[in-house]
């Protein structure tokens, strides 16, 4: 991959990136990548594939300047606008020699500003760029007239930077009022980090003034690595025409000319300039690399918010099944209706009769159909309550945490319009917790046939086993206290001998092991319906880490072309 191949990648991958997530650094850096981008498009790409184009030389510099009339001077002929009202300069005007035409009509350099012919008349606008043909203008060059990069306009200021960037050469305008400001120097300083080829022009220098105030402007140009800037000074005064006298303007005139009239010097200026813009490219990226990480950051830390609060919620859900708490209020309510409590155990265990035949006369005795679907109805409100409370926990620790989180609460409005409603969630529970009892009576009917049992489940009922072995599944009594841990542990002993007595010891613990992981299988994809908008916000602000590792890995294929 040549370097060009590699700068234009890397504009590919810069083009495509965004900063969505509000951080420290996201604007700082978009600035950077929008300059970047246009860097790359108005002048390096270009100038790469059109080496033997014509230069381009911007005349820049504060408000006030005689910018305007500098152009006009130079070309002794009033193309340029020149006005007292400030700012004058709104669209930017090329102004090129005829034969050189062709350079400038396409969208070779500057692409996003569209051409119009000549100063139009009407609205002047930041988006376009006037191009006039003059035969004063030497071929191989080209004029651009800037906007002022201290205008009170902030487009004028942006446009003015980014015409500074697309040019082989500046032509850089102060006076002597205006020099010393901070702003022709904040310029002045890029061009000589760039290593720009510039002139800076002293401009309106009064009468007598000249020799100290050159002195004075040589020493700080020196001093920021610009000594060998040719610095040219023009008095104050204009001819009739409103033009800077011709021997007066001739040194800047004649040293732009030679420039053109020489294909080695115009060279040299293109390689110098092109060579500094892609080293300053190359290594002042660190910004946009923050930025970049930022966001990187800022996405893994809400990724992880809904990680943790969700593995919770599936955490919660499986220790309520294992800890013996739904074995509590209306489930235990409903089954000591069937079995009874009081000396439950002792009589279970005295040895009277067989376990079996004991169980048959209690549940016989004291057990209907109607009674064990009480049960069943009863462990569904239960398990529901759970489910549905913890998915809502979820949901609301994660909106906390993205809310503590400055960037991400724009995320949020995206991810609570796609979340379920309390009562969607409910109604969906609900079928979860019923479709999975189903399953187990399936499973019943399932395990009665394999041990050709048939007779037996007949003989208990399909509803009471089912009902016995979500007493089972939820056995545990850590979760009870006092008397409940007495009435929980000597009813699920029931249950299990019930369906020991029908299906053996083996089958029991496979079922009630099978049960179980069905159940939590079924809530995770239920708590993975409520993550599931959250982590589409996530996907909607793009795939942040892909470009940042796109983009460093753009950035180091250009320096190992460079």
């Amino acid at each position: 991959m040549s370097l060009p191949e590699a700068l234009e990648n890397l504009r590919r991958v810069l083009a495509g990136m965004t900063f969505p997530v509000p951080s420290a650094h996201a604007e700082d850096a978009e600035e950077v990548r929008k300059d970047i981008v246009h860097q790359l498009e108005d002048y390096i790409l270009p100038r790469y594939a059109s080496l033997d184009a014509p230069l381009i030389a911007v005349v820049g510099g504060s408000t006030g300047s005689g910018k305007s009339t500098l152009v006009n001077s130079l070309l002794r002929q009033h193309i340029a606008r020149a006005s007292a009202i400030r700012p004058t300069t709104r669209r930017p005007l090329l102004i090129h020699n005829p034969q050189d035409a062709h350079w400038f009509t396409d969208s070779r350099v500057l692409p996003g500003l569209a051409r119009v012919s000549g100063q139009a008349e009407g609205e002047s606008s930041h988006n376009e760029l006037a191009l006039v043909a003059s035969e004063a203008v030497p071929q191989g060059l080209a004029l651009l007239d800037s906007p002022d990069i201290d205008s009170v306009v902030e487009e004028n200021r942006r446009l003015a930077f980014q015409l500074l960037s697309a040019a082989d050469l500046w032509v850089f305008v102060t006076t002597a009022a205006r020099y010393a400001d901070a702003v022709p120097w904040v310029m002045l300083d890029e061009a000589a980090s760039r290593d720009i080829v510039i002139a800076v022009v002293l401009d309106r220098v009064p009468l007598g003034d000249a020799p100290a105030v050159r002195a004075d402007l040589h020493a700080r140009l020196s001093e920021r690595g610009l000594g060998n800037a040719p610095l040219f000074v023009i008095s104050e005064g204009l001819d009739g025409d409103g033009l800077v006298p011709l021997d007066n303007i001739g040194p800047l005139r004649g040293w732009l000319e030679g420039i053109a009239h020489d294909a080695g010097a115009r060279a040299n200026v293109a390689r110098q300039t092109l060579g500094g813009a892609v080293e300053k490219l190359l290594g002042g990226h660190e910004l946009l690399l923050t930025g970049a990480n930022e966001q990187v950051a800022i996405v893994e830390q809400m990724r992880t918010d809904i990680q943790r609060a969700f593995a919770q919620a599936d955490k919660e859900i499986a220790a309520g099944l294992a800890d013996g708490t739904l074995l509590r209020g209306e489930v235990l309510e409903r089954w000591q209706e069937i079995v009874g409590t009081g000396d439950l155990m002792k009589r279970l265990e005295s040895g009277v009769a067989s376990v079996r035949d004991r169980i048959s006369a209690i549940f016989r005795g004291r057990g209907k159909d109607r009674d064990f679907v009480q049960v069943e109805e009863a462990i569904e409100d239960t398990l529901l309550d759970l489910i549905v409370s913890q998915a809502e926990e979820a949901i609301a620790q994660t909106q906390s945490a993205w809310e503590q989180r400055g960037g991400a609460r724009d995320c949020l409005v995206q991810a609570n319009a796609g979340l379920r409603s309390h009562e969607q969630r409910y109604d969906a529970g609900a079928r979860l917790v019923r479709e999975w009892q189903r399953e187990l009576l399936e499973m019943i009917g399932s395990e009665g046939q394999s041990k050709r049992a048939t007779a037996k489940i007949l003989s208990w009922s399909v509803n009471a086993l089912g009902a016995a072995l979500m007493i089972v599944i939820f056995a545990s009594t850590s979760g009870l206290t006092g008397g409940e841990v007495a009435v929980a542990g000597g009813t699920a002993v029931l249950a299990e001998r019930v369906l020991e007595a029908v299906f053996g010891d083996d089958a029991v613990r496979r079922m009630s092991s099978k049960a179980r992981e069905s159940f939590l299988s079924r809530t995770r994809e239920f708590l993975g319906t409520d993550s599931a908008p959250l982590y589409e916000a996530l996907d909607g602000i793009g795939e942040v880490g892909l470009w940042r590792d796109a983009l460093i890995e753009a950035f180091e294929q250009a320096e190992r072309e460079k």
